[in-house]
Protein backbone atom coordinates (compact mmCIF):
# COMPACT_ATOMS: atom_id res chain seq x y z
CA UNK A 1 0.00 0.00 0.00
CA UNK A 2 2.80 2.09 1.16
CA UNK A 3 4.25 1.65 -2.37
CA UNK A 4 1.44 2.28 -4.34
CA UNK A 5 0.69 5.34 -2.69
CA UNK A 6 4.47 7.16 -3.65
CA UNK A 7 4.03 5.90 -6.88
CA UNK A 8 0.55 6.83 -7.68
CA UNK A 9 0.81 10.36 -6.10
CA UNK A 10 4.70 10.71 -7.84
CA UNK A 11 4.37 9.23 -11.99
CA UNK A 12 1.80 9.43 -14.43
CA UNK A 13 0.34 5.77 -15.54
CA UNK A 14 2.37 4.56 -18.26
CA UNK A 15 -0.08 4.01 -21.53
CA UNK A 16 -0.90 1.06 -23.00
CA UNK A 17 -1.42 0.46 -27.14
CA UNK A 18 -2.39 -1.65 -29.37
CA UNK A 19 -0.54 -3.72 -31.67
CA UNK A 20 -2.26 -5.34 -35.30
CA UNK A 21 1.13 -7.06 -35.64
CA UNK A 22 0.34 -9.38 -33.06
CA UNK A 23 -3.07 -10.15 -32.88
CA UNK A 24 -6.78 -8.31 -32.17
CA UNK A 25 -5.83 -8.96 -28.41
CA UNK A 26 -2.31 -7.46 -27.98
CA UNK A 27 -0.88 -4.57 -26.25
CA UNK A 28 1.75 -3.05 -25.34
CA UNK A 29 2.64 -1.26 -21.99
CA UNK A 30 4.84 1.00 -22.17
CA UNK A 31 7.32 2.10 -19.33
CA UNK A 32 9.84 4.00 -21.42
CA UNK A 33 7.53 7.31 -21.04
CA UNK A 34 8.88 6.60 -17.35
CA UNK A 35 11.40 9.45 -16.03
CA UNK A 36 14.70 8.09 -17.02
CA UNK A 37 13.14 5.72 -19.55
CA UNK A 38 12.33 2.81 -17.84
CA UNK A 39 10.21 1.12 -15.09
CA UNK A 40 12.67 1.01 -12.07
CA UNK A 41 11.69 4.41 -10.98
CA UNK A 42 8.65 2.53 -9.61
CA UNK A 43 10.82 0.20 -7.73
CA UNK A 44 13.48 3.05 -6.40
CA UNK A 45 10.38 5.53 -5.23
CA UNK A 46 9.06 2.41 -3.30
CA UNK A 47 12.26 1.56 -1.85
CA UNK A 48 13.40 5.42 -1.34
CA UNK A 49 10.03 6.52 0.47
CA UNK A 50 10.64 3.55 2.71
CA UNK A 51 14.54 4.06 3.53
CA UNK A 52 15.36 5.76 7.22
CA UNK A 53 16.68 8.99 6.60
CA UNK A 54 20.12 9.19 5.50
CA UNK A 55 22.24 8.31 2.49
CA UNK A 56 21.16 5.72 0.21
CA UNK A 57 23.64 3.55 -1.98
CA UNK A 58 23.16 0.84 -4.89
CA UNK A 59 25.24 -0.62 -7.19
CA UNK A 60 23.67 -0.90 -10.68
CA UNK A 61 24.51 -1.55 -14.18
CA UNK A 62 22.01 1.71 -15.20
CA UNK A 63 18.50 1.80 -15.17
CA UNK A 64 18.21 0.72 -11.31
CA UNK A 65 20.78 3.50 -10.89
CA UNK A 66 19.41 6.10 -12.87
CA UNK A 67 15.75 4.91 -11.67
CA UNK A 68 17.71 5.78 -7.27
CA UNK A 69 18.91 8.83 -8.51
CA UNK A 70 15.62 10.31 -10.09
CA UNK A 71 13.57 8.90 -6.99
CA UNK A 72 16.50 10.96 -4.65
CA UNK A 73 15.77 14.30 -6.71
CA UNK A 74 11.73 13.73 -6.30
CA UNK A 75 12.23 12.85 -2.71
CA UNK A 76 14.70 15.13 -1.72
CA UNK A 77 17.18 12.83 -0.40
CA UNK A 78 20.93 11.36 -0.95
CA UNK A 79 22.22 9.01 -3.50
CA UNK A 80 25.60 7.02 -4.46
CA UNK A 81 25.39 5.01 -7.36
CA UNK A 82 28.04 2.48 -7.82
CA UNK A 83 28.48 1.14 -11.26
CA UNK A 84 31.12 -1.43 -12.85
CA UNK A 85 33.72 -1.04 -15.89
CA UNK A 86 31.49 -2.80 -17.82
CA UNK A 87 28.02 -0.81 -17.22
CA UNK A 88 26.03 0.47 -20.27
CA UNK A 89 27.97 3.54 -21.00
CA UNK A 90 25.14 5.07 -22.68
CA UNK A 91 23.40 4.73 -18.76
CA UNK A 92 26.65 6.23 -17.15
CA UNK A 93 26.59 9.42 -19.43
CA UNK A 94 23.19 9.66 -17.92
CA UNK A 95 24.06 9.00 -14.74
CA UNK A 96 26.92 11.55 -14.87
CA UNK A 97 24.29 14.52 -15.52
CA UNK A 98 22.34 13.94 -12.55
CA UNK A 99 22.52 14.99 -9.08
CA UNK A 100 24.46 11.53 -7.57
CA UNK A 101 27.75 10.66 -6.36
CA UNK A 102 28.63 8.47 -8.78
CA UNK A 103 31.45 5.31 -7.95
CA UNK A 104 32.82 3.22 -10.77
CA UNK A 105 34.62 0.10 -9.21
CA UNK A 106 35.29 -3.30 -10.17
CA UNK A 107 35.41 -5.13 -13.51
CA UNK A 108 31.93 -5.88 -12.98
CA UNK A 109 28.25 -5.83 -10.90
CA UNK A 110 28.93 -8.35 -8.77
CA UNK A 111 32.28 -5.96 -7.65
CA UNK A 112 30.47 -3.18 -7.83
CA UNK A 113 27.85 -4.19 -5.48
CA UNK A 114 30.43 -5.12 -3.00
CA UNK A 115 32.15 -1.77 -3.33
CA UNK A 116 28.61 -0.39 -2.49
CA UNK A 117 27.65 -2.43 0.43
CA UNK A 118 30.97 -1.22 1.69
CA UNK A 119 29.98 1.84 1.16
CA UNK A 120 26.42 0.99 3.05
CA UNK A 121 28.53 -0.17 5.90
CA UNK A 122 29.36 3.68 6.50
CA UNK A 123 26.08 4.52 7.45
CA UNK A 124 23.87 4.28 4.14
CA UNK A 125 20.93 1.85 3.03
CA UNK A 126 21.30 -0.40 0.64
CA UNK A 127 18.80 -1.04 -1.98
CA UNK A 128 19.22 -3.81 -4.07
CA UNK A 129 17.89 -3.78 -7.87
CA UNK A 130 15.88 -6.91 -7.39
CA UNK A 131 16.26 -8.57 -3.95
CA UNK A 132 14.69 -6.13 -1.84
CA UNK A 133 10.82 -6.53 -0.83
CA UNK A 134 10.31 -2.68 -1.11
CA UNK A 135 11.18 -2.92 -4.85
CA UNK A 136 9.46 -5.17 -5.69
CA UNK A 137 6.19 -3.68 -4.26
CA UNK A 138 7.21 -0.69 -6.30
CA UNK A 139 7.59 -2.95 -8.99
CA UNK A 140 3.60 -4.70 -8.32
CA UNK A 141 1.96 -1.06 -9.54
CA UNK A 142 2.51 -1.50 -13.03
CA UNK A 143 0.14 -4.50 -12.25
CA UNK A 144 -1.92 -2.18 -10.24
CA UNK A 145 -2.61 0.41 -13.21
CA UNK A 146 -2.91 -2.72 -15.88
CA UNK A 147 -6.45 -3.41 -13.43
CA UNK A 148 -8.24 0.28 -14.38
CA UNK A 149 -6.48 -0.01 -17.95
CA UNK A 150 -7.65 -3.63 -19.02
CA UNK A 151 -9.00 -5.10 -16.34
CA UNK A 152 -10.14 -9.11 -16.94
CA UNK A 153 -7.88 -12.16 -18.14
CA UNK A 154 -5.13 -11.09 -19.52
CA UNK A 155 -1.30 -12.87 -20.14
CA UNK A 156 1.54 -10.65 -19.30
CA UNK A 157 4.77 -10.79 -20.60
CA UNK A 158 8.02 -9.25 -18.60
CA UNK A 159 11.62 -9.01 -19.46
CA UNK A 160 13.61 -10.90 -16.66
CA UNK A 161 16.76 -10.47 -15.07
CA UNK A 162 16.76 -10.59 -11.56
CA UNK A 163 13.78 -11.21 -10.95
CA UNK A 164 11.98 -7.74 -8.91
CA UNK A 165 9.55 -6.93 -11.70
CA UNK A 166 8.24 -10.49 -12.28
CA UNK A 167 8.04 -11.17 -8.76
CA UNK A 168 6.30 -8.14 -7.77
CA UNK A 169 3.79 -9.08 -10.60
CA UNK A 170 3.99 -12.61 -9.81
CA UNK A 171 1.85 -11.42 -6.73
CA UNK A 172 -0.34 -9.22 -8.01
CA UNK A 173 -1.31 -11.84 -10.60
CA UNK A 174 -1.60 -14.60 -7.97
CA UNK A 175 -4.03 -11.97 -6.20
CA UNK A 176 -5.76 -11.72 -9.44
CA UNK A 177 -6.28 -15.32 -10.30
CA UNK A 178 -7.20 -15.24 -13.63
CA UNK A 179 -3.51 -13.48 -14.85
CA UNK A 180 -0.92 -15.44 -16.67
CA UNK A 181 2.44 -14.24 -16.51
CA UNK A 182 5.49 -14.89 -18.93
CA UNK A 183 8.79 -14.57 -17.55
CA UNK A 184 11.34 -13.53 -20.89
CA UNK A 185 15.08 -13.92 -20.59
CA UNK A 186 17.63 -13.69 -22.95
CA UNK A 187 18.93 -16.84 -24.11
CA UNK A 188 22.76 -15.81 -23.31
CA UNK A 189 21.48 -15.19 -19.31
CA UNK A 190 19.52 -17.84 -17.95
CA UNK A 191 20.55 -17.61 -14.41
CA UNK A 192 16.89 -16.85 -13.00
CA UNK A 193 15.51 -19.79 -14.67
CA UNK A 194 18.10 -22.31 -13.69
CA UNK A 195 17.66 -21.11 -10.25
CA UNK A 196 13.89 -21.66 -10.19
CA UNK A 197 14.00 -25.01 -11.87
CA UNK A 198 16.95 -26.07 -8.93
CA UNK A 199 14.87 -24.21 -6.22
CA UNK A 200 17.31 -21.79 -4.85
CA UNK A 201 20.15 -19.85 -6.75
CA UNK A 202 23.11 -21.15 -8.92
CA UNK A 203 25.48 -20.19 -11.12
CA UNK A 204 25.26 -20.31 -14.46
CA UNK A 205 27.79 -19.24 -17.62
CA UNK A 206 26.78 -15.55 -18.81
CA UNK A 207 26.88 -14.87 -22.26
CA UNK A 208 27.34 -11.52 -24.15
CA UNK A 209 24.00 -10.14 -24.86
CA UNK A 210 22.17 -6.98 -26.08
CA UNK A 211 19.66 -7.34 -23.53
CA UNK A 212 22.50 -6.15 -20.80
CA UNK A 213 19.47 -5.10 -18.39
CA UNK A 214 18.71 -9.06 -18.30
CA UNK A 215 22.36 -9.96 -18.12
CA UNK A 216 24.44 -11.61 -15.13
CA UNK A 217 23.62 -14.01 -12.20
CA UNK A 218 21.03 -13.73 -9.39
CA UNK A 219 22.34 -13.15 -5.88
CA UNK A 220 22.59 -15.94 -3.53
CA UNK A 221 19.15 -16.04 -1.24
CA UNK A 222 17.63 -13.57 -3.42
CA UNK A 223 13.79 -13.27 -2.51
CA UNK A 224 12.72 -13.05 -5.55
CA UNK A 225 12.92 -16.72 -6.83
CA UNK A 226 10.93 -17.84 -3.92
CA UNK A 227 8.14 -15.10 -4.90
CA UNK A 228 8.00 -16.52 -7.89
CA UNK A 229 7.85 -20.06 -7.61
CA UNK A 230 5.49 -20.20 -4.81
CA UNK A 231 2.76 -17.83 -7.07
CA UNK A 232 2.41 -20.43 -9.02
CA UNK A 233 1.13 -17.75 -12.18
CA UNK A 234 4.88 -18.15 -13.96
CA UNK A 235 6.27 -19.60 -17.36
CA UNK A 236 9.73 -18.56 -18.29
CA UNK A 237 10.50 -18.48 -21.90
CA UNK A 238 14.26 -17.52 -23.95
CA UNK A 239 14.61 -15.12 -26.85
CA UNK A 240 17.56 -15.14 -28.71
CA UNK A 241 20.14 -12.06 -30.23
CA UNK A 242 18.05 -12.31 -33.38
CA UNK A 243 15.15 -11.94 -32.08
CA UNK A 244 15.75 -9.05 -29.68
CA UNK A 245 17.35 -6.90 -32.37
CA UNK A 246 14.35 -7.55 -34.72
CA UNK A 247 12.00 -6.36 -31.49
CA UNK A 248 14.29 -3.61 -31.18
CA UNK A 249 13.31 -2.31 -35.39
CA UNK A 250 9.96 -2.95 -34.85
CA UNK A 251 9.19 -0.85 -31.98
CA UNK A 252 10.98 1.78 -34.01
CA UNK A 253 9.68 1.01 -37.14
CA UNK A 254 6.14 0.20 -36.22
CA UNK A 255 5.11 2.17 -33.01
CA UNK A 256 7.90 5.39 -32.92
CA UNK A 257 9.31 3.48 -29.89
CA UNK A 258 12.97 3.59 -29.06
CA UNK A 259 13.47 0.16 -26.75
CA UNK A 260 17.01 -1.30 -25.46
CA UNK A 261 17.37 -5.10 -25.97
CA UNK A 262 16.07 -5.68 -22.43
CA UNK A 263 13.32 -3.86 -22.99
CA UNK A 264 12.32 -5.70 -26.15
CA UNK A 265 12.29 -8.87 -25.08
CA UNK A 266 8.65 -9.56 -24.32
CA UNK A 267 7.24 -8.24 -27.66
CA UNK A 268 10.69 -10.67 -29.23
CA UNK A 269 8.93 -14.09 -27.19
CA UNK A 270 5.62 -12.69 -28.72
CA UNK A 271 6.19 -11.69 -31.92
CA UNK A 272 8.29 -15.13 -32.35
CA UNK A 273 5.83 -17.24 -30.98
CA UNK A 274 6.95 -18.09 -27.64
CA UNK A 275 4.11 -16.78 -26.06
CA UNK A 276 0.99 -19.29 -26.32
CA UNK A 277 -2.65 -17.57 -27.31
CA UNK A 278 -5.12 -17.74 -24.17
CA UNK A 279 -7.94 -15.97 -22.58
CA UNK A 280 -7.93 -12.45 -22.68
CA UNK A 281 -5.14 -9.92 -24.26
CA UNK A 282 -1.65 -10.29 -24.19
CA UNK A 283 0.38 -7.86 -22.79
CA UNK A 284 4.10 -7.39 -23.70
CA UNK A 285 5.83 -4.90 -21.60
CA UNK A 286 8.07 -2.58 -23.18
CA UNK A 287 10.64 -1.79 -19.85
CA UNK A 288 13.23 0.37 -20.66
CA UNK A 289 14.90 2.87 -23.51
CA UNK A 290 18.33 3.25 -22.54
CA UNK A 291 19.88 1.78 -25.85
CA UNK A 292 23.42 2.44 -27.58
CA UNK A 293 23.55 4.20 -30.52
CA UNK A 294 25.34 1.05 -31.81
CA UNK A 295 22.65 -1.69 -30.84
CA UNK A 296 20.06 0.65 -32.10
CA UNK A 297 22.15 0.75 -35.57
CA UNK A 298 22.68 -3.30 -35.35
CA UNK A 299 18.68 -3.53 -35.01
CA UNK A 300 18.03 -1.11 -37.95
CA UNK A 301 20.55 -2.43 -40.49
CA UNK A 302 22.20 0.87 -40.39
Amino acid sequence: AAAAHVVKTTLAATPVVATSNLGEEAWLKIETLQPTGSFKIRGALAAMAAAPDGPVVTASAGNHGLALARAAVLLGREATVVVAADASRAKVATLRRMPVLLVERGAGYTEAEEAALELASRGATFVSPYNDPDVIAGQRTLGLELDTQLGGAMTIVVPVGGGGLLAGLALWAAERGDVRVIGVEAAASTAFSASLAAGHVVDVPIGETIADGLAGGVEPGSVTVDIVRDSGVVDMVTVDEDELLAAVAELHREHGLVAEGAGAAALAAVRSGKVAAADGPVVALVTGRNVTDDVLRRALGA
